[in-house]
C-alpha cells in the first residue's frame, strides 16, 4: 500500500508539472499576438516568425548545452555535467533538481519552457529593425549560455542560492535576464526610423491590431497560472491555490493602476498600457508569489502597473526604442518583484518561513535580493553586449534603411501578413449591367464636375 501511494504521488506530481508546462508553452502564442499586434502590419510576419522559431531554437540549445550549464553538478558559478542528456539515466548529473520527485524528463521540459520564455522577451524590444538571422543567432546564445549561467546561480545550486536569494518562479531568472538582454540589444541596434525627432522627442508608431494584442495579453494571463503555481513542481493543493490567488490579484491590481496612471498622464485610457500593466503585475509577483499575503500581492501588482507606464516614458527619455514595452514590463518589474520579496515576505498568510522588512524581518532579505539583482544584471548586460557585437561583426544586426521602410515581411520573408490586394478596386466585381447603364446615362446627361 505504501509503495502504491508513493507511485500515485509521483504520477500526480508529474501530471501537474507537465500540465503547467503546457500552459507556459502556450504563452508563446500570447507573446506572438501581443508583439505582432503592437507592431506595424508591414512587420507582422517577421514578428510571428521570430516567436514561432524561438522555441524550436530553445529546445535544441537548452537540451544540448543550457540544461547542463544551469542544473548540472559543478561549482557556484556554472554546471559542468549533463550535456546532451538522455534524461532517463542522467539524474545523478543534476543534484540541484533532487528536491522534486517527478521524472527527469518532466523536470527538463518544465525548465525548457522557461528558457524559451526568456528568449522570447528579447524579440519585442528589438522588433521592426533586426535581421532575422541575427535574432536566431542571439536566441541560440541566450538559451545555450546566457540564461543558463545566471540561472545556475539561483536555481542550479550556485552562489546566490547559497546566500538565500529567493526567486520562486523567475522575476529575475526569466524576466530580468530576458530584459537585460533585450535592453542591450535595443541600445546597440538603435531606434527605429522616425521614432525620435532631431531634438529627441519620441513619436508614436502605432501598432496595427489591438485585437491581437488584447487576445495575446489574456493568453499570457492564463499561461501565468502554469508559470507560477507550476513552479511548486508538485501537486500540493494548498501551495498551488495560494500562488494562483496571489498571481491573479497582482495581475488585476497592475491592470487597474496602469489604467489610472495612463489615463492621468495621457488624458485617455491607453489599451496598450493597460495590457502591459497586467503583464507587469504578473512579472512582479513571479518571484514572491509563494511568500506574500493577498494584501502584499495587491500592493506589489499595483506598484508594478504604474511602474510599467512610467518606465515606457522613461526609456523613451533616454532614446531607447522598445516597440512593445518589453523593458518596462520584464526588466523594470522583474527587478521590482525581486526586491519586493525582501519587503513583503511574511509568515502570516503565506507559505514563507521568514519575514521581510515590512513585517519586522529587518533588511537582511532585501539586501540579499539586491545583491542578486546587481550580480545578474551586470553579468547579463555585459555578456549580452559581447554577444550582440559579435553577431554584428559576423552577419550584421540591422536591416537596410530601404527594407525597414518597406517592411521586414517582404524584405526578410517575401510575404505580407495580410493579402491587401483583395481590397484593390480592380479585384472587386464589376457593377451589374443595369447599374452601369444607369450610371452611364446619368453621367452623359450631367456636366462634368471638378474633383
Amino acid at each position: 500500500m505504501e509503495l502504491t501511494l508513493d507511485s500515485l504521488k509521483v504520477s500526480l506530481d508529474t501530471v501537474w508539472v507537465l500540465a503547467a508546462a503546457f500552459l507556459v508553452f502556450f504563452m508563446n502564442a500570447g507573446f506572438a499576438l501581443v508583439e505582432s499586434g503592437l507592431c506595424q502590419a508591414k512587420n507582422c510576419v517577421n514578428i510571428l516568425a521570430k516567436n514561432y522559431v524561438v522555441f524550436a531554437i530553445s529546445s535544441i540549445a537548452f537540451w544540448a548545452v543550457g540544461f547542463g550549464l544551469m542544473f548540472g553538478n559543478g561549482n557556484p558559478l556554472v554546471g559542468l555535467t549533463g550535456f546532451f542528456p538522455s534524461l532517463i539515466n542522467g539524474s545523478s548529473s543534476f543534484a540541484s533538481l533532487d528536491w522534486t520527485i517527478v521524472p527527469m524528463a518532466a523536470k527538463f521540459f518544465f525548465q525548457l519552457v522557461f528558457a524559451g520564455t526568456a528568449a522570447t522577451i528579447v524579440s519585442g524590444a528589438v522588433a521592426e529593425r533586426i535581421k532575422f538571422p541575427a535574432f536566431i543567432a542571439f536566441s541560440f546564445l541566450m538559451t545555450a549560455v546566457l540564461y543558463p549561467v545566471a540561472g545556475h546561480w539561483i536555481w542550479g545550486g550556485g552562489f546566490l542560492s547559497a546566500m538565500g536569494f529567493h526567486d520562486f518562479a523567475g522575476s529575475t531568472v526569466v524576466h530580468s535576464i530576458g530584459g537585460w538582454a533585450a535592453l542591450t540589444g535595443a541600445m546597440i541596434l538603435g531606434p527605429r526610423l522616425g521614432k525620435f525627432t532631431m531634438d529627441g522627442k519620441a513619436q508614436t508608431i502605432r501598432g496595427h491590431s489591438m485585437t491581437s494584442a488584447t487576445l495575446g495579453g489574456l493568453i499570457l494571463w492564463l499561461g501565468w497560472f502554469g508559470f507560477n503555481p507550476g513552479s511548486t513542481m508538485a501537486a500540493d493543493g494548498r501551495a498551488i491555490a495560494h500562488i494562483a490567488l496571489t498571481t491573479n490579484l497582482a495581475a488585476a491590481a497592475g491592470t487597474l493602476t496602469a489604467l489610472l496612471t495612463s489615463w492621468y498622464m495621457q488624458k485617455k485610457p491607453d489599451l496598450g498600457m493597460i495590457i502591459n500593466g497586467t503583464l507587469a503585475g504578473l512579472v512582479a509577483i513571479t518571484a514572491p508569489c509563494d511568500a506574500v499575503s493577498m494584501t502584499g500581492a495587491l500592493v506589489i501588482g499595483g506598484v508594478a502597473g504604474s511602474l510599467a507606464v512610467l518606465a515606457v516614458f522613461g526609456f523613451e527619455k533616454i532614446r531607447v526604442d522598445d516597440p512593445v514595452g518589453a523593458l518596462a514590463v520584464h526588466l523594470t518589474n522583474g527587478i521590482w518583484g525581486t526586491l519586493a520579496y525582501g519587503l513583503f515576505a511574511t509568515q502570516a498568510g503565506s507559505l514563507s518561513t521568514v519575514d521581510g522588512l515590512f513585517y519586522g524581518g529587518g533588511v537582511g532579505l532585501l539586501g540579499t535580493q539586491a545583491i542578486g539583482v546587481l550580480a545578474v544584471g551586470a553579468f547579463t548586460a555585459i555578456a549580452s553586449a559581447v554577444g550582440w557585437y559579435a553577431i554584428k561583426a559576423v552577419m550584421g544586426l540591422r536591416v537596410s534603411t530601404t527594407e525597414e521602410l518597406e517592411g521586414l515581411d517582404i524584405g526578410e520573408h517575401g510575404m505580407p501578413a495580410y493579402d491587401l490586394q483583395l481590397d484593390l478596386p480592380m479585384m472587386r466585381p464589376a457593377p451589374a449591367p443595369v447599374a452601369t447603364s444607369i450610371l452611364t446615362k446619368k453621367s452623359m446627361a450631367e456636366p462634368a464636375m471638378a474633383h
